[in-house]
């Protein structure tokens, strides 16, 4: 009964063939999916790739826009207003140990205007003071990761004490050990 209704009607009977072929491999079946896939293929990368550019542009707007229109963020001042500072002459000395290891230091000071009467008088007692200082140390004191962050505390302990609490920090510009 089923043969007979294929009989009777042609167009079924075609599509039928068509199934059957392409079930079984048929080479006509194949090259049209695989080039259904391949249009597919290239139809997805360029809607990607025109997204992803439309995308980026549209980022790059947004931070232009956004660093226009915000102000450049000023950067504090440590010392402000009524500040100054005076450099200390170099100081050269040796170390206690070894002997034949010399050191030179560089440094400013940092005071508020008016707080020193007299600001030169004050660098020849920190200069002194300094070299004092640092002939007490040895080799082994400024090895390490952590050795200059201790001597700066030190030396502006010094400088504090020396100057009655007047001096606000003596900075190491330089420091050069031979």
């Amino acid at each position: 009964m089923a043969n007979a209704a294929l009989e009777d009607n042609p167009p079924k009977r075609k599509a039928l063939a068509g199934l059957v072929s392409a079930a079984a491999g048929g080479s006509a079946g194949r090259g049209s999916v695989a080039l259904a896939l391949l249009l597919l293929t290239v139809l997805a990368v360029a809607t990607g790739g025109g997204l992803g550019i439309q995308l980026a542009n549209t980022v790059e707007r947004v931070v232009t826009q956004k660093a226009k229109d915000e102000p450049a963020p000023s950067t504090p001042l440590f010392y402000a207003g009524n500040t100054m500072m005076q450099s200390l002459k170099p100081v050269v000395v040796n170390l206690a140990s070894p002997a034949n290891t010399w050191v030179r230091v560089e440094a400013a000071f940092v005071f508020k205007n008016g707080a020193l009467p007299n600001p030169a008088l004050t660098e020849s007692t920190l200069r002194e003071d300094l070299m004092a200082y640092l002939r007490t140390l040895t080799l082994s004191q400024l090895e390490g990761p952590s050795a200059l962050q201790q001597l700066r505390e030190d030396m502006n302990e010094r400088a504090r004490v020396r100057s009655e609490g007047r001096v606000d920090e003596l900075i190491v510009e330089t420091l050069v050990v031979q």
